[in-house]
């Protein structure tokens, strides 16, 4: 079983910052990508931002310059820092990685129960 445990969400002013963090746990061969999504109300769920196992990372436009992926390969923990937050960033976000319990399988997509991420005055 492969589960994934997102934290950090909350309530934050315009213009503060969050940081959300995702551990996986599990039997776990390998890790391919960590990335962070995002749903607001009536609308479609939007990739953020997400980093590959070569240490690459890339981003939505919206959010670049004010979000940050990282991860911490030892802890199998991806964080996402957020900076300049606005009104529009308000969404449930969800973190996503693609992995393989065992070599013989292929690679498989698990997500996170979702933070709630809240951005208003």
């Amino acid at each position: 079983q492969v589960q994934l445990v997102e934290s950090g969400g909350g309530l934050v002013q315009p213009g503060g910052s969050l940081t959300l963090s995702c551990a996986a746990s599990g039997s776990i061969t390998s890790i391919s990508v960590m990335a962070w999504y995002r749903q607001a109300p009536g609308k479609e769920r939007e990739l953020v931002a997400q980093t590959f196992s070569t240490g690459t990372a890339s981003y939505a436009d919206s959010v670049k310059g004010r979000f940050t992926i990282s991860r911490d390969n030892a802890k199998k923990t991806v964080y996402l820092q957020m900076n300049s937050l606005k009104p529009d960033d308000t969404a449930v976000y969800y973190c996503k990685v693609r992995c393989r319990k065992h070599w013989y399988e292929v690679d498989n997509d698990y997500w996170g129960q979702g933070t709630q991420v809240t951005v208003s005055s």
